[in-house]
């Protein structure tokens, strides 16, 4: 007897569009369950463990991050001159991606269980992609209902998927066979609008994979997708957060004071800012309930998923200081587990936008506005430290760049991604800020609380008075005071021994920031070559 009993609306486009055979007897699926169902099968299916409130702990074996060296674009006509080619965006032959498909195809018929989850990238109805995710794992299924925007009894009934995802983790390539690199292989088909999983089970392969297919088709019809979180005063101003993984998008956003938008993902059109996501998926390492209460909350709430987190034995707690299994820990819910969640997903145009990094040299200010030449310059170059555990092979902070504050999920060329930014900037009148959550010339990070203050001092307008003296190496423009924090905090120089070692690690780090803008040098304006580094 089958766990799920319930009759659950789905599409009339069935599975075998694209191509799975459905074995009467042998293979069921389940279209569309609800968490409880899908907590329900995770369990039995040895998938993962509740813990003490009910939350779904699961494991995610060899890969507790991304593979970005095992992705890749199929090079075909359509997309083939549009894509930024390189390390990030690797091409493939279409004979590569058939053959992987035809594996995953023939894998994923022969499983006793299939869980379809059919929902949205994107709360704005104008531009929102109809996504159908398919996977052998019930833990895929409910992280696709916690992270994309859910469809509604009538609009499931009359679903047709634009993209597919095929997730079939256990299955696992053989390079000597298959061709491919490792026993993983994502690939994205842009003409088959077909997504392939294979040898991972860590979720946020699904996640990004349509991430970046929302980043190639937007700039095309004139919306700015952005890796960033975003939220709303209630006066209607909204300010958008960019940065990688690790440098406080979800913990800056996630403001009892401000309506929480989204956290990660969002795109930039005529009418405002709208969330790509239904969830929040949330670094969980060293999780304080203090410090970031709302998040806390939705750890001990029943749907969470809570990954690679250790549970003590005794009662089943998760103790977010382990690193046992990565430093990468996450949890994924729905968004509206934060109490001052939108209900919509929409903003307006944003008043601010601030730019996060985790400066590993102790040279960036805490806090500096940016002209526009140097929010491209700064949006291109995506400046931050990569942090442990995110990708495979990373263990401790590494200065790194990443074009557009998400290189792995851009597949156009930066320029595209800034020039468009630029734009709407202009267009709309936003005010740009570079805010540093990372470490002084002590080697010690920035107290979140003065982080916090920070940010709320520029969505308030309390820096609108305010001097501002440059910053002799970056060009920055740093205030001079920021309420209620102490004004030695401001300027970097002040937390090094001496000026001179202060100087030696900013031109070191000037630097590092012109070797790396050389690659997009030819495609930059000279005005936004020139707001880089002044030494």
């Amino acid at each position: 007897m089958p766990l799920s009993t319930v009759v659950h609306p789905h599409s009339p486009v069935g599975i075998d569009a694209v191509g799975l055979r459905h074995f009467e007897g042998y293979t069921l699926v389940h279209w569309n369950l609800n968490p409880a169902e899908l907590v329900e099968h995770a369990v039995k299916n040895h998938e993962g463990h509740l813990t003490g409130h009910g939350a779904l702990r699961v494991l995610t074996g060899q890969y507790t991050g991304r593979s970005p060296k095992d992705k890749y674009f199929v090079e075909e006509p359509g997309s083939k001159d549009k894509i930024w080619w390189g390390p990030i965006n690797q091409p493939c032959t279409q004979e590569l991606f058939d053959h992987m498909y035809d594996r995953v195809i023939d894998h994923l018929s022969q499983q006793q269980d299939l869980f379809v989850v059919d929902a949205f990238v994107g709360a704005d109805k104008k531009y929102r992609l109809p996504i159908r995710v398919i996977s052998e794992a019930a833990y895929h299924a409910l992280f696709s209902w916690n992270m994309f925007v859910r469809a509604t009894q009538e609009e499931l009934a009359a679903h047709v998927p634009e993209f597919t995802v095929l997730a079939a983790p256990s299955l696992v390539a053989r390079p000597d066979i298959d061709g491919t690199r490792t026993g993983t292989f994502i690939g994205v088909d842009l003409a088959q609008n077909l997504i392939i999983i294979v040898g991972t089970l860590y979720s946020g392969e699904v996640k990004k994979g349509l991430f970046s297919v929302m980043n190639y088709l937007l700039p095309q019809k004139g919306v700015m997708p952005m890796h960033c979180s975003a939220n709303m005063g209630h006066r209607g101003d909204t300010a958008v957060f960019f940065g990688l993984s690790g440098t406080g998008k979800t913990t800056l956003s996630a403001d009892s004071s401000r309506i929480l938008i989204g956290d990660d993902e969002h795109g930039w059109s005529n009418d405002g800012v709208f969330n790509f996501e239904g969830g929040c998926y949330a670094k969980t390492i060293d999780l304080d309930p203090e410090s970031e209460p709302e998040i806390y909350a939705t750890t001990q709430r029943f749907g969470t998923i809570l990954e690679n987190v250790l549970l003590t034995h005794a009662n089943r707690e998760p103790d977010f200081s382990s690193k046992r299994f990565t430093e990468n820990t996450r949890c994924s819910y729905p968004i509206d587990y934060i109490p001052n969640a939108s209900e919509s997903g929409l903003g307006g145009h944003p008043q601010n936008i601030i730019f996060l990094t985790a400066d590993a040299f102790g040279v960036l200010p805490p806090v500096s506005k940016l002209t526009l030449a140097q929010a491209q310059y700064h949006f291109i170059s995506g400046y931050t430290a990569k942090v442990a555990g995110t990708e495979r092979g990373v263990t401790e902070p590494q200065a790194t760049f990443s074009a557009c504050f998400g290189a792995p999920f851009m597949p156009l060329h930066p320029t595209v991604y800034a020039e468009l930014l630029a734009e709407k900037i202009q267009k709309h009148g936003s005010d740009v800020w570079l805010v540093n959550t990372g470490w002084n010339g002590r080697g010690e990070r920035m107290p979140i609380k003065y982080t916090r203050r920070m940010v709320n001092a520029i969505l308030n307008g309390e820096l609108a008075g305010v001097e501002f003296t440059e910053e002799p190496y970056m060009g920055l423009m740093i205030p001079t005071s920021v309420p209620d924090v102490p004004e030695e905090v401001l300027h970097p120089v002040n937390a090094w021994p001496s000026e001179s070692a202060y100087a030696v690690k900013a031109k070191e780090l000037a630097a590092s920031f012109r070797k790396n803008f050389n690659q997009f040098a030819d495609q930059a304006s000279p005005e936004v070559l020139a707001a880089g580094p002044k030494v």
